[in-house]
């Protein structure tokens, strides 16, 4: 967590929404004490349509290996 007095973030607050925006958190001071906190607003989740799932899911072609298959082939295969 980073911290800025209050003049510097009145000239850049554009920058440090940006930052907020990508998970930062920031507190304001003032005479070097915290006095604010700029944090990102938590989103709602969108419910998940369980039948549109479904469908999706048996629409997909059955895979010819396990899932421990695939994952152990791509491992092995990526050792350096």
């Amino acid at each position: 967590m980073d911290a800025i007095n209050l003049a510097d973030a009145k000239a850049r607050l554009s920058e440090l929404v940006d930052r907020v925006e990508a998970g930062d958190s920031i507190d304001i001071t003032r005479r070097g004490k915290p006095v604010a906190r700029l944090t990102g607003v938590a989103r709602p989740r969108k419910p998940i349509d369980a039948a549109l799932l479904q469908a999706l899911t048996a629409a997909m072609p059955p895979q010819s290996r396990s899932a421990a298959d695939l994952v152990r082939s791509m491992r092995d295969g990526d050792r350096y």
